[in-house]
């Protein structure tokens, strides 16, 4: 007969699961999407893609999370009840629990707020405000010993009861039934409602059937009000049973209570409409259905001191009490499923709601500044594209100018060098020095030639080189740095200056190496002897040696020799005048005679008397620097092609060297370009890996919404 459906609280307890998955599944993505955010906001050389105050508010948005999650696994439904001293406000919580859980009786049974909680453990147990101690309790009568015995628990207090919830199924599903003192025992009406009502999700007004309601416990309710917009209110008349005793009254009596209460909740509350305000109330006999119920729980039969099931009456009380449990059970599960879930789902939608434009943002500044990268990263290869092509076009351009310049610097040089050695005599007889035959002397002498003729090449042909190669030097490096500037980056540009004037082209004749050889000859020789004679015949060399070798080689093969050259000589001399002296001595030789010859013999003898006489340290210097000017001219000549081609030679490193710190310094930009190149590329690569992501947490957030408006489809809104 007491059968009933499987309980209605069990929509809170799913509901209560059903969203705390959601609030676990939110909390983990927002965690990730503000780690997210955090770290791309810290993220270097990506810009603007994310700001501080979004990581902020991604932290902002799961610390709430967190919150509310604890909140919701403390969330349960809340009822309590109210009415005045003995009115039985904890048989009827007896009897809903189906056991004598709480002390109930005549008199000021409970003295302070009782909270009775489900818990998985099997022993019982209490906890108070003032000790987090647990006292453990079996009985009823050990839990109204130990609430009578606490000198610190006044009307204010409030003292959790911890019941197995294997011993009652009503605890199972998250419903706290909150016991109090009556409302007649007290004027701090405020101070109650303030710290155990404001949560509560149903009030349960227990009034007596044999009074009507009095002005304290409408004056607590009033003020319920006053704190909470339309509380929710069932009103039991307890021990309705006493009613069996004048049945011809029952109807009316019923009518005037029902009146009262219905008034009280739609005109003086204003809680309820009319047409639900009769659905709240109820007349019951609490003790009647908490004693049938043990019995029936116990196998005993199912009859009491007050008659039990067979009472008159009985079953229809029975039923009205089984009508409260089952509207209350309904009510109570919407109610708090609502009351409880309705806003945190809200937030939960506007933190969602928050995340994806969040994401929005990044998605869209991400967007934007890939375009900027690849915008960036395609100016840049064009940019090494052309810097590569021209500096190869360059190469060959200054290669062949280099070319050029030094070819013109070794024509120069030579043509000087030749310029040089015709004016050489004169080089050499502008020098003045000490001069004296003897040995010490002559080599400071001629070493000091040496140093002059050398000097004075060198100089004038730095005068007359040096200056045109030089400024055609500086012209061609300017022409490579101005070719090469537009090739640099702005910071190379800033390190690149115009190269030092220290190039100087040196002229290394080495005069004193080449003319190591020169011997002079400036002893007296008279000019018709056969020294002399000789040495204009057959040429300076043959002489020496045929002087040299005459006294000590015989035989026909040298005879031989000399009578050739002797003949090759005469025969190159037939044109000069010693010839034709000869031939004309001869024919005077044959018309004059001996007088003749006697004269030449003593005009030869005043002659070699003159020379020998004229034969001073002047004239010995000037066949010195007659013959150091013709041994000099023939080592000059030798060492022309040498010497233009070292200083072409010192042209082209000056030039090349250059043009090389310049593609050095194009090659640090192309690296530059290149590095710029790969930094750009990696920073695409992580922003669509950044637009990837942020779409994948929009794309999250919106599968959590779309949970969250199935719960709330499933739970919050009405069918």
């Amino acid at each position: 007969m007491d059968a009933v459906d499987p309980s209605p609280l069990r929509r809170f307890v799913v509901a209560k699961r059903s969203i705390t998955s959601i609030f676990d599944q939110l909390l983990d993505f927002v965690k990730d999407a503000s780690a997210f955010v955090d770290a791309v906001w810290r993220s270097d050389n990506l810009g603007q893609v994310a700001s501080e105050e979004q990581s902020l508010d991604m932290q902002s948005c799961a610390t709430k999370l967190a919150t509310i999650k604890e909140v919701l696994v403390r969330r349960h439904m809340k009822v309590a009840f109210f009415g005045r001293t003995s009115n039985g406000k904890s048989t009827v919580i007896n009897a809903m629990l189906r056991d004598r859980v709480l002390p109930s009786g005549i008199g000021h049974t409970t003295n302070c707020f009782l909270s009775v909680v489900g818990t998985d453990s099997e022993e019982a147990h209490l906890t108070t405000e003032a000790s987090n101690e647990r006292r453990s309790i079996t009985t009823v009568n050990q839990l109204a010993h130990a609430l009578h015995m606490d000198p610190t628990l006044d009307s204010g207090s409030l003292v959790q009861v911890f019941w197995p919830k294997s011993h009652c199924a009503l605890l199972r599903d998250d419903l706290v039934l909150m016991d109090s003192p009556g409302t007649d025992v007290t004027l701090e009406l405020d101070s109650w409602i303030d710290r155990f009502c404001l949560d509560a999700d149903v009030f349960v007004l227990v009034g007596n059937a044999e009074s009507t309601l009095m002005n304290t416990e409408k004056l607590f309710f009033h003020k319920v009000s006053e704190r909470i917009s339309k509380p929710n209110i069932f009103i039991l008349h307890n021990r309705w049973d006493a009613s069996v005793t004048e049945p011809e009254y029952i109807e009316e009596v019923r009518k005037q209570h029902l009146d009262r209460c219905v008034s009280f909740l739609v005109e003086e509350l204003k809680v309820v409409s009319l047409d639900e305000a009769a659905g709240r109330i109820f007349f019951i006999s609490a003790k009647e259905v908490l004693n049938y119920r043990m019995q029936r729980a116990q196998g005993m039969p199912e009859t009491g001191e007050t008659g039990g099931a067979l009472a008159e009456g009985f079953q229809e009380r029975l039923r009205e009490f089984q009508n409260f449990e089952r509207t209350f059970e309904e009510f109570i599960s919407q109610s708090a499923v609502k009351t409880k879930f309705e806003q945190h789902t809200v937030r939960a939608w506007q933190i969602s709601e928050a995340v994806k434009a969040v994401m929005d943002a990044i998605n869209i500044a991400s967007a934007e500044r890939k375009i900027c990268c690849l915008e960036e990263r395609e100016e840049q290869r064009d940019r090494l594209d052309f810097v590569r092509g021209q500096i190869n076009r360059l190469s060959a351009s200054i290669k062949e100018r280099i070319k050029t310049l030094t070819d013109d610097a070794a024509a120069k040089v030579a043509t000087a060098i030749s310029d040089q050695i015709r004016s050489l005599p004169v080089l050499v007889d502008e020098f003045r020095a000490d001069f004296s035959p003897t040995l010490e002397t002559l080599e400071l002498y001629k070493s000091k030639l040496l140093q002059h003729v050398e000097e004075r090449m060198v100089g004038s042909l730095a005068h007359r080189c040096s200056v045109s190669i030089l400024r055609d030097v500086r012209d061609a490096q300017r022409h490579m740095i101005d070719s090469v500037r537009p090739l640099l980056s702005l910071a190379v540009q800033e390190q690149l200056s115009v190269p030092s004037a220290s190039f100087e082209l040196t002229y290394d004749l080495e005069l004193t190496a080449l003319c190591a050889d020169f011997r002079e000859n400036i002893e007296f020789q008279f000019s018709l002897g056969w020294t002399s004679l000789v040495t204009r015949f057959i040429g300076a060399n043959n002489a020496k040696r045929a002087l040299s070798d005459a006294g000590q080689q015989e035989g026909s093969g040298f005879k031989d020799q000399m009578m050739v050259s002797i003949a090759t000589g005469l025969v190159s001399v037939t044109s000069r005048a010693s010839m034709t002296v000869l031939i004309i001595g001869g024919v005077v030789w044959r018309s004059v005679g001996w007088r003749l010859i006697a004269l030449s013999l003593s005009l030869y003898g005043l002659l070699y008397l003159y020379e020998k006489l004229t034969w001073t340290n002047a004239s010995q210097e000037r066949a010195l620097k007659r013959q150091f000017t013709e041994h000099a001219a023939r080592c000059l000549r030798a060492i022309i092609p040498v010497t233009s081609s070292a200083c072409s030679q010192q042209v082209y490193k000056e030039l090349n060297s250059t043009f090389s710190r310049l593609t050095q310094r194009v090659d640090l930009s192309d690296a530059e370009l290149e590095g710029n190149i790969r930094q750009l590329s990696f920073s695409i690569q992580r922003l669509e890996n950044i637009q990837r992501r942020s779409k994948a947490f929009r794309n999250r957030a919106t599968e959590l919404e779309t949970q969250l408006e199935a719960f709330s489809l499933q739970y919050l809104q009405e069918h």
